[in-house]
């Protein structure tokens, strides 16, 4: 994938400003939680970075978010897996001794109320909370589904991945509860579990294959209904809202979510705000070209230091430094920090990753068996250039 060639997946940039893991750690914060770690290990120097260069939070009043590097704590082998990364990690829950722990995914977009969360699983009294959102039923076989028990919908009965004969909810026999990698645990059950689970042979170490089947067939585990999060300022439009970005076309379909007129993400919630940093960077521009072309822009999201010269820019996102320049078009595009688009070149449907180049009269996404002559990634109709990655 051209986009985590060169960096761990939670630190691809997304909407232009912030990286995936902001959403995820605005979330925690928001919700009140500011004691928190990130689990690190592969391509993780611009993750590392980007976390320690923005998450600074008061050490006066003990709080912290703090990236934490796999350490080879128990052996000699590096993370084996989710659950393998939290057990190689358990001095930093001996260290802070919480009551409960909270468990969550880096890589998606969304928000969510993690006290709200925290709440239920208190007073469902189950060891483990697993957050799940309801989807169509014919797309159980995309995802983790949670089976619950008909009597009390709350309760886990069996974990199922990608089923597909799933049986509907009880309230609504066309959906399923597909898994949003979020979990809440109380802190003596996880240490256990994950302890356990590290001398069984066979065992992925894995969050949601083994720890949480695991509870499941003790009848330790709730479900917590995504659509009962209730985030301050969101509206009925946006509520509920939450994207895997985990392959080129949902992520492209996610930056096209924001850059709708009435956008089902709403990056403007500022009763809910996605924190991030980007740098000392200046406003946006948008100037005539040197033979006076006027620059036009529609339904985009041009990020602090864009600066469109006569330019085109329709359906996209610009992340900070972009260049537009004279008589260019671009539609239906996401360009990331640094991308310079010449004079006169055409790029539709596009991703193009760090510091691409598109030299003047180019083109890109216009005719796909020319990109991919180039050598350049097409994949579901879109043409996707790695960062530095030359034309």
């Amino acid at each position: 994938m051209p986009l985590t060639a060169d960096r761990a997946k939670p630190a691809v940039p997304f909407a232009g400003i912030y990286r995936l893991i902001d959403f995820a750690l605005s979330n925690v914060v928001n919700s009140g939680y500011l004691q928190v770690v990130v689990l690190t290990q592969y391509k993780s120097h611009s993750l590392d970075r980007h976390v320690t260069q923005t998450w600074r939070m008061s050490t006066m009043l003990g709080n912290y978010v703090t990236p934490v590097p796999a350490q080879q704590r128990v052996g000699k082998n590096w993370y084996l897996g989710s659950a393998d990364a939290i057990y190689q990690s358990l001095n930093l829950i001996k260290d802070e001794k919480p009551d409960i722990v909270i468990v969550v995914g880096a890589d998606h977009v969304y928000r969510m109320d993690f006290h709200q969360m925290v709440k239920a699983h208190v007073a469902s009294g189950a060891a483990c909370t697993v957050a799940a959102i309801r989807q169509p039923i014919e797309m159980a076989d995309q995802f983790g589904v949670i089976d619950v028990h008909p009597e009390d919908p709350s309760k886990i009965r069996d974990f199922l991945e990608k089923p597909t004969n799933p049986v509907g909810l009880p309230d609504s026999p066309g959906e399923v509860l597909a898994s949003m990698g979020n979990y809440v645990f109380d802190a003596a059950a996880l240490v256990e579990a994950v302890t356990r689970d590290a001398t069984e042979i066979g065992s992925k170490h894995d969050m949601g294959g083994d720890i949480v089947p695991s509870f499941v067939r003790r009848q330790q585990a709730a479900v917590y209904d995504y659509k009962n999060n209730d985030v301050a300022g969101s509206t009925d439009r946006d509520r509920g809202y939450w994207r895997d970005v985990g392959t080129l076309s949902s992520y492209y379909d996610a930056h096209m979510d924001v850059v709708s007129p009435l956008p089902v993400f709403n990056l403007y919630n500022f009763d809910w705000p996605i924190y991030t940093s980007y740098g000392p960077q200046p406003p946006a521009k948008l100037v005539k070209g040197a033979a006076g072309e006027n620059p036009f822009v529609d339904e985009a999201v041009l990020s602090p230091g864009v600066v469109v010269t006569g330019g085109r820019v329709q359906s996209s996102v610009l992340s900070p430094a972009v260049r537009v320049g004279a008589g260019a078009e671009v539609t239906g595009s996401v360009l990331m920090n640094g991308v310079h688009i010449g004079d006169g070149a055409v790029v539709r449907n596009a991703i193009l990753d760090k510091n691409v180049v598109i030299p003047a009269g180019a083109q890109i996404g216009v005719d796909l068996d020319a990109d991919r002559a180039r050598g350049f990634m097409v994949e579901d109709g879109l043409t996707v250039l790695g960062k530095d990655q030359a034309f």
